[in-house]
């Protein structure tokens, strides 16, 4: 039995060896009813192998797989000779469809990478708008902000301004009121007046105490 096996795994390893997996494509997004077309592709020194179609596909929080793809009217199998490639074909996609599949090549036990299906179901348009309409409508939004970044600051330069020209009318109006009623013809007068007053006062008295001098020296005998 071991010889058996061990023979089994050489013949393995050397088939494996003689073939060469080629890049399948990672991911297909279609949307439901339209075609989808998967290629497991491959080279084997110009020979074409038996293979199967095999997915992996989520059923809740279970992923279920490998699992055998059933071929129908809608979904069939084919073989492009030329490269090499087994096809699956989906004429028309269903959600129930998504998955990943792989091809299961018999003659050399591999699987080859793989392509993830999946069918989605578009976004419905809730408001259908024409591209003139779109441009107009970003155009009417651009000139919004554009507007509600300007007024705030025109508002501010303009309330400053006044605030300044308020200061400036405060400041002018209280140096009017020093100087409001002060007329500069009587207070020129009215220190004329002081200054005559204060040097004849001075005068006044130097003869005042002239004449009291000479008055006390005639009472003396």
């Amino acid at each position: 039995i071991n010889v058996s096996f061990v023979f089994l795994y050489i013949l393995m390893v050397i088939a494996q060896a003689e073939v060469t997996l080629k890049p399948d494509r990672p991911f297909l997004w279609v949307q439901p009813g339209q075609t989808a077309v998967l290629e497991c592709c491959y080279t084997n020194k110009g020979k074409l192998e038996s293979f199967k179609w095999i997915r992996y596909f989520r059923e809740g929080n279970h992923t279920i797989g490998p699992a055998n793809v059933n071929l129908t009217d809608l979904v069939t199998q084919d073989v492009d000779s030329k490269t090499s490639c087994g096809v699956l074909n989906f004429l028309t996609v269903q959600p129930e469809h998504s998955g990943m599949y792989q091809c299961w090549l018999k003659d050399s036990k591999r699987f080859t990478h793989g392509t993830y299906l999946h069918v989605y179901k578009p976004v419905e348009k809730i408001i259908d708008l024409s591209e003139g309409t779109k441009n107009k409508i970003l155009m009417a939004e651009g000139v919004l902000l554009l507007f509600c970044v300007l007024l705030p600051s025109a508002i501010l330069l303009y309330q400053s301004k006044r605030h300044n020209n308020l200061e400036m009318k405060k400041v002018k109006m209280q140096e009017e009121n020093i100087y409001e009623g002060l007329n500069l013809d009587d207070c020129c007068t009215t220190y004329d007046q002081i200054e005559r007053s204060q040097t004849q006062g001075q005068y006044q008295d130097v003869c005042n105490v002239m004449e009291e001098e000479e008055e006390i020296q005639l009472e003396k005998p």
